[in-house]
């Protein structure tokens, strides 16, 4: 394994890059960030991967977290990016146009990405047992971990809650839509998380998205029985996740 892998997080409205120091979870330099093309087909975006790829002049794996679930390479869904994607055998165009082995492209789920990150640099009590990675953002974005080892593409925020879909009340984007103050809202996400904690009895659960950031405003108002961290990586997480997924073959 090398000290340094590249990372890549591809969303709906930015698509970002940066090196990524593998011993210790940091961005080794500036991170890189270009508008998503609209529409966010798999050959536009495969463009602005191959741009950042060369701007960094970097020749070794190229990791990369779609928001997809992601089978063999191949794409299954496409959310916020275009529907284009579906079936779509990401691994192999990436390596096309990069000009690269496929063995050398890690494609997987964002928050596949972002969990493994959080499960190898975050907090300590990741590495055991069943834990859980969930972020709330526009929907709730989940990945499982048994013993450190990644579930890949699980879609725990469309667990059914009271007779609905469980990101639609509990998503941080239902507070915002809905103009929840913290504490009605945290009752949600609280009742949200004893279903899924009563299907899986997780150890941790780790909480992300860029609701983390004010964790102190709704986190201590949780009333649920697993142990609750907050993600530590942020934005960066998917860009080192991904990298580490690319290095160690993860996403294959």
């Amino acid at each position: 394994m090398t000290s340094l892998g590249f990372g890549i997080d591809i969303g709906g409205s930015g698509i970002k890059g940066a090196l990524v120091d593998l011993a210790t979870g940091s961005l080794a330099g500036d991170r890189i960030r270009i508008p998503t093309p609209q529409p966010a087909t798999p050959d536009a975006v495969a463009d602005v991967v191959a741009e950042l790829v060369e701007t960094f002049d970097w020749s070794g794996p190229v990791g990369v977290a779609l928001p997809s679930v992601v089978k063999q390479g191949v794409t299954q869904t496409a959310a916020n990016v275009d529907k284009a994607w579906i079936g779509t055998d990401a691994d192999e165009l990436l390596a096309k146009r990069l000009g690269r082995d496929v063995d050398d492209i890690g494609v997987l789920n964002d928050a596949d990405a972002a969990g493994l990150a959080e499960v190898r640099f975050g907090d300590e009590r990741a590495g055991n047992g069943v834990v859980a990675f969930l972020t709330f953002g526009t929907g709730i974005g989940s990945a499982l971990f048994v013993d450190g080892t990644l579930v890949p593409n699980t879609e725990f925020g469309h667990i059914e809650v009271d007779g609905v879909d469980g990101e639609s009340r509990a998503a941080a984007s239902a507070r915002d839509n809905e103009d929840l103050g913290y504490p009605e809202w945290a009752e949600r996400v609280s009742r949200y998380l004893n279903v899924f904690e009563n299907l899986l009895w997780p150890d941790l659960i780790v909480v992300g998205g860029g609701v983390s950031k004010k964790s102190e405003r709704w986190v201590p108002l949780l009333t649920v029985r697993t142990p609750i961290a907050v993600a530590s990586l942020k934005n960066h997480a998917g860009i080192v996740g991904a990298a580490v997924a690319a290095n160690e073959g993860l996403a294959h």
